[in-house]
């Protein structure tokens, strides 16, 4: 290895250019040479990503002649870069504020219309942040347990309000709430992904692995399949017993969903997991990856530890939302119904909804899939039959019967979202659709009675 002072060649010591070999082959993966640039060192889920950059400061300054200490960044350094990086790096956290100040004024006037309304602006900064960790921590785990993880963090919230309302006996809110999620998730979450996809990227087609798709369009139907039958059951009054008929079909169709999305999740994840190998980790596969200039902003760990923070806020701002519910509705002259399954959503899903634009927007889309139609899917065969059977154990006669009305918007949504999926392709024109889809619904609701108030 040579460098040249003042025009003439000359040869750094063995030493040194021997350590800098170990150095570089200790900071890649697979022992493969370190890239010319510092943006273009590759990094390894296992490895951290700073320890390449601090060996090199090390063999540099010892070379130099001088006494250079490796820095170790302290505990205390490490939280502020992690704060800094996380919270202040987004215009959108300015709303974060909300959340306490809709605690304080719960506890001093409680007036359920502005509680409500600072939940909501609350809960938005956090859900968008949720995304954001969510996302760091798929460079560590790839694409489709990242989608994975960004649905089930993004779920937790739903659970624990559910569980939080069933122990209240808010059974249709439950119901509503969760109906809404999914209605979300299929028209609006994955419209806007595909309509700013599409228009971001609108040189090229943007494309998706089928199989990922066709499997969640099935498990969706069988979801609508075990959410229809109680409601025929119930409407057309054919109950061997009236009233436990309906309540033991639903119980015995939750635990066979549970059961079916148990081995949905070891087929995708273990089983069959080449076939579920998303577009464009086969691209970086081939060598034709256009993103291996990206690296996380933050480590693995500390990825894992902002999930579960953020999650733990979002529920508890969730719990003042979902008690001001019914208050809003007086005073903002506002179907419950219509709050529980359009408004709710809206703000419950910002994290998948930020998530799914964002990696649209990257031509990521079996990410996009992964967490709108992951999250769909994950709400129908596992949330709503786990909140079934919680119920049981709590004695609450929670079922499957979401009302004829209900039952048929989730049906008709399934089948537009399983036509928009079956080609594997994705514009801007498909996810146009998707929304209009979704302010036909919103629109529904809105002039809807629910038959159980």
């Amino acid at each position: 290895m040579e460098t040249r002072v003042e025009g003439k060649p000359t040869r750094l010591a063995s030493g040194f250019s021997d350590n800098l070999s170990e150095t570089c082959k200790m900071g890649t993966p697979n022992g493969r040479g370190m890239h010319k640039y510092d943006d273009e060192i590759p990094f390894d889920s296992e490895i951290n990503y700073h320890q390449s950059e601090s060996s090199l400061v090390d063999v540099l300054g010892s070379h130099s002649g001088e006494s250079l200490t490796v820095h170790h960044e302290t505990l205390a350094g490490i939280v502020y870069r992690s704060i800094r990086v996380v919270i202040f790096s987004n215009k959108l956290n300015l709303l974060i504020p909300f959340g306490p100040l809709a605690i304080l004024v719960q506890k001093l006037t409680a007036h359920p219309g502005w509680v409500f309304a600072l939940s909501l602006l609350g809960i938005m900064p956090m859900a968008e942040r949720l995304g954001y960790a969510t996302e760091q921590l798929a460079f560590y785990s790839g694409d489709t347990v990242g989608g994975l993880l960004n649905a089930t963090f993004g779920n937790a919230t739903e659970l624990i309000i559910s569980i939080y309302a069933l122990k209240s006996g808010m059974t249709r809110v439950v119901q509503l709430s969760l109906l809404g999620s999914i209605l979300s998730n299929m028209l609006l979450v994955l419209g806007c992904a595909f309509l700013c996809g599409g228009i971001v990227n609108h040189e090229k087609e943007q494309v998706f692995n089928k199989a990922t798709a066709s499997v969640n369009s099935g498990l969706l139907l069988m979801a609508v399949m075990g959410i229809v039958f109680p409601a025929v059951l119930h409407y057309t009054h054919t109950e061997v017993r009236v009233g436990k008929s309906e309540l033991f079909l639903s119980r015995f169709s939750s635990c066979v969903m549970l059961v079916a999305y148990a081995a949905y999740l070891f087929f995708q994840l273990k089983s069959q997991r080449n076939l579920y190998v998303s577009v464009n980790e086969e691209e970086g596969q081939s060598g034709n990856d256009s993103n291996d200039d990206e690296s996380p902003d933050i480590s693995k760990w500390e990825s894992i530890i902002w999930l579960s923070v953020m999650t733990a806020w979002i529920s508890i701002l969730s719990e003042y939302l979902v008690g001001a519910i019914e208050g809003a509705s007086t005073a903002w002259d506002i179907p419950i119904a219509f709050i529980s399954v359009i408004l709710l959503p809206l703000v419950g899903n910002a994290a998948e909804h930020a998530s799914a634009i964002m990696f649209a927007m990257k031509d990521k889309l079996d990410i996009s899939l992964g967490v709108a139609i992951g999250s769909s899917t994950q709400i129908s065969m596992f949330v709503i039959p786990f909140c079934v059977v919680i119920g049981w154990i709590m004695g609450n006669s929670m079922d499957l019967n979401f009302q004829l009305f209900e039952t048929a918007a989730l049906f008709l949504t399934v089948i537009v979202l399983a036509f928009m999926l079956q080609e594997g392709t994705a514009n801007y024109f498909k996810g146009l659709m998707l929304i209009l889809c979704y302010l036909i619904v919103a629109a529904s609701f809105y002039v809807h009675i629910d038959s159980s108030e």
